[in-house]
Order: C-alpha cells, then structure tokens, then sequence
C-alpha cells in the first residue's frame, strides 16, 4: 500500500490486516510511539473539520510524529496554484501528505505527483478513513475470537447517498457484509459506485440491497445515518423542503425496532431532530463516539503501514 485513497484500491486481505493492526495499536499504542520518530505529515483541509483534525494531529503525535495544517486559508486546490505543484512542493517538506477535499480530483492530482505516500481524508466521492473506523467498531462489537470474520452483521445505511454511504457499501461488499442502502428518490448513490459494489458482492458473497423505500429495510443488526444536508449546502431557502422530503428517513427509536437493529452508528456531526432523533443517539445503542475514537486507531493503522511495509 503506497496510498490510501479509495476503500476499492484495497482487497480484503489488506483491509482486514488493517483493521487487526488498529485493534492491536488501540491496545498497545506504546509500541507504536515512535514509528514516525522524526516525521512531518502535511495535513491539506479545504473542509472545516473536527474529529478528522483532532485525530490525524494527536494520533500523528501518539506515533511520534509532527503534523502541520494547512487549512482553508490557502484557498481551493488548483485555484491558487496548481494541484501537481502543491503536491512536489509538500513532498519537499512532508514525509506524507493527509487531505480533506471537495474533489476527488483533487486527492487523485495529489497520489499522482506527490512523492510521498498521500491519505484521502475526506473527498466529494469517498470517505476511507471514516469507514476503516466503522468497520473497526463493527470488529469489536461483533467479532469474537476470529477478529476477521464479519459476515455475519447486517448493516443498513439511511439517508443521502454520500461519499460516506459510498466508502460503506465499498468496504462492506469487499469485506462480505450484507448492506442495505435506503435513500429517498433523487438521492440516490451514483450507479457506477453502485454497479461496482454490486462486482465486489459477486466476488466476496456479500448481499448488496438498494432501495427507496425505508419499509423495505428488513432485518438490521446495525443503521448507519448522517447528515441530510452536506457541508456547504446549508441554504436556508432549501432546507425545508430537504427536511419534509427526508422525514421519513430519519432514524428513531420505531426504526431500530421495526428492523430488529440493536445498533447505531453515526458519524458525526449530527443534526439531531433530523436524521437521528437525539433519545436515539444518546441511547445505549448509540457507538457514535466509538466510532469518533476509532478514527485515530484506524487512521494510524494506515500511518503505520505506509511507514512500515
């Protein structure tokens, strides 16, 4: 693995040794403290951001290593100058490069001319690094002795079909979890993300099941939701009519009980009233901040791989 930059450039085996080795450092991060002893990771954030900030710097900083942000003050990538500059000029000073975007474009331009290893922290088509994190928290909530096997969790995802339902449908059909995509009409996910999850359940087993009608759920062991409304979206003359189109999306109490699931899982930041009731996340069956935790484990799970393989 020389970069980490879309759940599909990895295959099963690569995912799961990941998911192990985050477990392992959660557990053990002594061992870890100086794998990047003396290394400098850029980390580019064209998005506002808070667990994707907090737990690349001190997750950098638990490994021994030294992180610079460059936020939103130097402008979109390829507006102020060229992405491919930006990215042999970072490889000048960095050991390697960490980037929220707007663009995959963007996180492509970076692999592409940057000389150190690049991380897709967040982009317009994927979010890797927060559906590593999940399927860490689904490994601990769910695997018992074999750390590996998740085949048996049925896992549905409510709501906007987003670069996060995208890396979780991705990395589920990879790893052989059947996943439920339930998205209103006209928010549907892209057919070439879905039609490419749909090649990797045919290889893995996985039963992959899309649909606009919440009633058609089925049984769930865990639902996944977030935000309705993007980042950057937020505009009020359209908001309420966003909201009354997706109510009935929104993940409650009566949710979780019509489809047997006993498990929540958001990714925060939640608009609570909106996709997720708040009774319901701040409930027992609430993991969100589980999941927040597990960003840093999982995210240097890939830090230490690209630095040690």
């Amino acid at each position: 693995m020389s970069n980490f930059l879309a759940d599909d450039q990895l295959n099963k085996q690569q995912l799961l040794a990941l998911i192990e080795l985050a477990i392992h450092i959660k557990k053990n991060p002594e061992d870890y403290n100086q794998v990047l002893a003396g290394k400098s990771v850029a980390m580019i954030f064209e998005k506002p951001s808070l667990r994707t900030h907090v737990s690349f710097d001190m997750g950098i900083n638990k490994l021994g290593g030294h992180a610079l942000y460059l936020g939103q003050q130097n402008g979109k990538l390829g507006e102020r100058e060229r992405v491919s500059d930006y990215a042999k000029n970072l490889s000048c000073f960095a050991d390697a490069i960490v980037a929220r975007v707007f663009s995959h474009d963007s996180i492509q331009g970076l692999a592409e001319h940057a000389t150190v290893p690049v991380i897709n922290a967040l982009c317009d088509l994927y979010h890797p690094c927060q559906a590593l994190a999940d399927f860490v928290t689904l490994t601990e909530l769910f695997a018992n002795e074999n750390v590996a096997d998740l085949s048996n969790v049925k896992l549905a995802y409510v709501g906007d079909g987003n670069n996060v339902s995208n890396s979780l449908m991705i990395m589920a059909a990879i790893l052989g979890v059947d996943f439920t995509l339930v998205t209103p009409v006209g928010y549907e996910a892209q057919a070439d993300i879905i039609e490419k999850a749909r090649v990797l359940t045919s290889e893995s087993g996985a039963k992959l099941t899309i649909t606009t009608d919440v009633n058609n759920i089925g049984p769930q062991d865990v639902i996944y939701t977030d935000t309705w409304i993007s980042m950057g979206d937020e505009d009020e003359s359209k908001k309420a009519k966003l909201l009354a189109h997706f109510a009935p999306y929104q993940v409650n109490h009566a949710l979780m009980k019509n489809s047997d699931a006993n498990i929540v899982m958001h990714c925060q930041p939640a608009h609570l009233e909106e996709e997720i009731t708040t009774a319901l996340f701040d409930s027992e069956m609430s993991v969100v901040f589980q999941q927040a935790e597990n960003r840093m484990w999982a995210q240097n799970a890939v830090l230490v791989n690209l630095f040690t393989n």
